[in-house]
């Protein structure tokens, strides 16, 4: 059950479904959407030698049948992507009401059919504003209806369009022009980088193998876009069976995301994902000694085995997961609606309790949820309400020996909980406490067995696991090596096993696997890796005082060899929004910067969820500045204790992240030097005035609603990112988008970055001065990849694109000052 106050509201900004293919980890994992922080698939590049030689022993029908489905799904699918961005800057009503099933809130569009004239909708009222030449109109116009306002007609509707969709057009080509002149400077240095980073990555990540599903004696696991199987005691490269290949079917663009063997092992479920698109696509094998092709549904987003033949799924559209489906893989098929959720702040997600003695279906916003049950044993019943939402309580649902386990919010203090229930009598009323976490500790996961349940826990940086055990009626809390930061979870398909597997890492120590004995009592540290871990590198935890005397906790890395700190370069990485801790699992490049003596910092702002729920509720709605603040705080810090100093330092951010590393570069753009953004959120009031866009109305609870709160409007009008850009000398960005990006528009990102290089010529042009400083400010558009997700390949590129452009920047520093020892 992976805890976090917002990860069952899929949010606009942030990434969802990175669902393990290894068979559920815990219980919420269901939920887990992994949101912020970028999600890049390590696909291995290895095949295992000899395991798939020879064709594969597909029968010819199903694999005809299954190419006709595809090609039919990719039609269905066509409209996605730059079409429907195109088609976003309508302002016309008419062409949401084809795409979106939301309705109106008393809105309507406001077209301004001047030239460089634009309707600016970031007060309590519309003004217009006069745009530069060859500027883009905002991608949408939305104004509360008020006394006066006229209703465009259809006519000068279908101009605007038209002319909306060529500036547009034009603007797009304008900057890919841009960064293909821009881009060459930094081509050798990111050759350089890439060639680095593929070295590491085979030196540390080439012998952590897939992660495996155990049934019985049978492995079944992942490689290369393939699925194998095995004897548990036999996976070597001669002994394991090919059952699937998803360039075999025609998805050669695909990752496989989650993997769902049915409990008499006689049927595979395997989501397939494609870089660029938010659904995933379920195919279903019949195995046996030829495996068989059964069925491909499209537009899935999660799904379980209920029983051998009947599976349960999710459908997703537009970014949204409302439905659930019941479908059956014996002599009779069919497939039926069994759930739908009406309310449009909630998502909907399934989870099989880890006894498989029920299906839960769970319907969650933000801040409320509510779970549904579905025996396994009679799965055509109409499933069962545990408890009826109750507004700001969260609750899940795991199963042991006829009762339910919840973890909840319920009762304060408002952090999670772990009570039990009886199956019969479920309701809040009959809830009984059975562990409560202390303060300031963040529930990163919960794993449930026969007479265990472990919690994994963060509390003031550290790891701990507590192992609660329910025949004794004991807990035991074990405190983790000081170097981890981020658990990594294995799945444990039978509760009955006697062992916990997980892995521990940081952003610059490889995974290394640990198993805790139920039995024993202790914690064992497995097979050390074939290449050890060389780093020389010093962790240092640290506690920022905010505007409030609030204690914000900084995570540093540098090298232990380095000297003189503050002639270092700084690396900051901040995000703090939906109750998501900053993603510290390891990356190649991090240990590369490392040993190159780049010092990084991590800051777990407010609005994360690194001490709880209290610390995202401290900064989301009306507190949002709170983050900006502890941001402040952290940077100043830093240089106060030499690490490094504001013309050596740099801020990375992705998604949501990018209000808050936007907001600083407004109001502190002195702190740092340069700054590198992915897929941005940078222009939060235009966006939540928009209730046509798929995700507003649920992300309400997480930025407030503009339209219904004039306080709220103005609030957000006071950091918003894109309201606030002014002449000023700005850091030097480069910002990556997503031609494809259904949560970040890109439209919005070219506003943003035509803005801003205004503000920062109009600043230079007023103070000129011999030397003076111009920021460069660049775009690189992606027209693959969809939210922060991209291929290993392009993800690769893309590392090495950012790194080169903050070492550039940086050695202009250094050109400047004429001082080359002040450089690394």
């Amino acid at each position: 059950m992976k805890c976090s106050a917002t990860i069952f509201a899929k949010g606009r900004r942030s990434r969802v479904g990175a669902q393990s293919c290894s068979g559920s980890p815990a219980i919420l994992s269901r939920a887990a959407a992994s949101e912020g922080e970028r999600v890049r698939p390590r696909l291995r590049r290895r095949a295992l030698a000899g395991a798939a030689g020879g064709a594969w022993p597909w029968h010819e029908l199903a694999a005809a049948k299954f190419q006709v489905a595809y090609q039919e799904m990719k039609v269905r699918t066509s409209c996605v992507g730059l079409q429907n961005l195109l088609r976003g800057l309508s302002c016309c009503v008419k062409s949401y009401s084809k795409h979106h099933r939301l309705q109106t809130m008393c809105l309507h569009t406001k077209i301004i059919p001047q030239k460089r004239h634009i309707l600016d909708c970031s007060g309590s009222t519309c003004t217009h504003r006069t745009a530069a030449t060859g500027s883009i109109l905002p991608w949408r116009f939305l104004s509360c209806k008020q006394e006066g306002t006229k209703i465009p007609s259809k006519r000068k509707q279908n101009m605007s369009i038209t002319t909306s969709e060529l500036l547009y057009k034009n603007l797009l080509k304008s900057e890919q022009e841009n960064w293909n002149g821009i881009s060459a400077r930094y081509e050798a240095m990111t050759e350089r980088i890439k060639a680095k980073l593929e070295e590491l990555h085979n030196k540390y990540t080439f012998n952590l193998g897939s992660p495996r599903i155990r049934f019985g004696e049978n492995v079944y696991f992942e490689e290369n876009g393939c699925i194998f199987l095995s004897k548990a005691d036999d996976v070597d490269e001669g002994n394991v069976e090919p059952l699937f290949s998803a360039e075999d079917l025609g998805f050669s663009d695909a990752f496989i995301q989650r993997i769902r063997i049915s409990p008499d092992q006689r049927h595979m479920a395997i989501s397939l994902k494609s870089e660029n698109s938010e659904e995933a696509t379920c195919v279903v094998m019949k195995l046996g000694h030829f495996p068989v092709l059964e069925k491909v549904i499209p537009n899935v987003f999660n799904f379980e085995w209920a029983t051998n033949d009947v599976l349960y799924y999710t459908s997703q559209k537009n970014l949204k997961c409302q439905n659930v489906f019941m479908t059956t893989f014996s002599n009779q098929k069919h497939t039926k609606l069994v759930y739908t959720e009406q309310d449009a702040r909630f998502f909907v997600d399934i989870y099989c309790t880890k006894d498989r003695r029920f299906l839960t279906i769970n319907s969650n916003s933000k801040t409320t949820s509510e779970v549904w049950l579905v025996d396994c044993r009679y799965p055509f019943k109409l499933p069962t309400l545990v408890q009826a939402r109750t507004k700001g309580v969260i609750y899940h649902v795991e199963h042991r020996n006829n009762e339910l386990y919840i973890l909840t919010t319920y009762r304060e203090p408002a952090e999670y909980k772990l009570m039990k229930a009886p199956v019969a009598s479920s309701g809040m009323e009959n809830w009984q406490l059975v562990y409560a976490l202390e303060e300031k500790t963040k529930l990163v996961d919960l794993e449930m067995f026969s007479d265990h349940s472990v919690l994994f826990l963060k509390n003031a940086g550290h790891l701990y696991l507590n192992v609660i055990s329910f025949v004794s009626h004991s807990v035991q809390s074990i405190k983790l090596p000081t170097w981890a930061c981020e658990f990594e979870l294995e799945s444990h398909p039978e509760h009955t096993t006697s062992t916990c597997y997980f892995r521990l890492t940081s952003p610059v120590h490889p995974p290394k696997r640990f198993a805790y004995s139920f039995k024993e009592n202790n914690l064992i540290e497995q097979a050390v890796q074939e290449v050890p871990i060389t780093t020389n590198c010093h962790t240092t935890r640290l506690l920022a005082k905010s505007k409030d005397e609030t204690l914000v906790p900084i995570t540093v890395f540098h090298n232990m060899n380095s000297k003189e700190l503050h002639r270092k370069p700084l690396l900051v990485h901040v995000y703090g929004a939906y109750g998501i801790d900053l993603n510290m699992s390891f990356k190649e490049e991090k240990l590369m910067l490392i040993e190159e003596g780049w010092i990084l910092a991590y800051c777990h702002v407010r609005g994360g969820g690194e001490l709880g729920l209290r610390w995202h509720k401290d900064g989301c709605q009306h507190n949002k500045l709170k983050g900006l603040y502890d941001l402040k705080a952290c940077i100043v810090l830093l240089h106060e204790l030499g690490f490094s100093q504001p013309k050596y330092t740099a801020l990375a951010a992705a998604s949501a992240g990018g209000v808050l590393a936007g907001a600083l570069c407004n109001t502190e753009p002195e702190l740092i030097r340069a700054m590198v953004l992915q897929a941005p959120f940078l222009d939060v009031l235009n966006v939540m005035m928009n209730t046509h866009l798929p995700l507003t109305i649920e992300e309400q609870e997480e930025w407030g609603n503009p339209l219904a709160d004039e306080r709220c409007m103005k609030y957000i009008k006071s950091y918003c990112p894109y309201q606030n850009i002014k002449p000023q000398r700005y850091p030097s960005v480069l910002i990556t988008a997503y031609a494809k990006d259904q949560r970040v528009p890109l439209p919005g990102i070219l506003q943003y970055v035509q803005k801003l290089r205004e503000a920062a010529l109009d600043h230079a042009s007023r103070t000129r001065k011999e030397g003076n400083w111009m920021p460069n400010i660049i775009l690189d558009i992606h027209a693959n990849g969809s939210h922060c997700d991209s291929s290993w390949e392009d993800a690769l590129s893309e590392v090495a694109r950012h790194l080169a452009f903050l070492n550039k920047e940086l050695e202009e520093v250094c050109s400047l000052e004429h001082d080359t020892k002040s450089c690394r």
